[in-house]
């Protein structure tokens, strides 16, 4: 069995790309920065990070071009690739990469922008681009703007 689940932070906007031909398809190429549970040492008192490559196609690679960006926290779920190719210098590069399958906002826009304030994050702060899910409205249910089509929100 091949199943990823992280949940952290993008390191920057997603670079997005779109196959040629007649079919296009998007492509969202990112990086997510996943804390580690456990310090590699103890005595620096540091929190260390993984900077996990992960690759979106199609309807996920659109939903991360129109509302992920740099320090939104995400919960995504994929699989493992690896790969390899040949750089221009002849060399041979080896890669691994997590391949998308479903992925989430893992916190409210709110919660977003008061960390931004605050400077809680080395990854930037909350940007008005990416809907507000998650707000309460008065009766309790999380406000969804108008114009989002089903496929867009970050739900099945």
């Amino acid at each position: 069995m091949n199943k990823v689940i992280i949940m952290g932070r993008l390191t920057r906007d997603p670079d997005i790309r779109y196959t040629q031909g007649d079919n296009s398809m998007a492509i969202a190429r990112y990086t997510v920065a996943v804390d580690r549970r456990m310090r590699r040492d103890a005595a620096d008192g540091q929190q260390t990070a993984d900077f996990i490559g992960c690759v979106a196609f199609g309807r996920q690679a659109e939903f991360a071009e129109r509302y992920l960006h740099q320090g939104t926290k995400i919960l995504a779920t994929g699989r493992i690739q690896t790969g390899s190719y040949v750089n221009k210098d002849g060399q041979k590069v080896y890669t691994t990469d997590v391949v998308i399958e479903d992925q989430e906002f893992a916190e409210s826009k709110a919660a977003q922008d008061g960390r931004g304030a605050s400077g809680g994050s080395s990854f930037g702060g909350g940007h008005s681009s990416a809907p507000d899910f998650g707000s309460p409205v008065g009766d309790g249910f999380m406000n969804i703007p108008e114009g989002v089509e089903d496929e867009g929100l970050p739900f099945n």
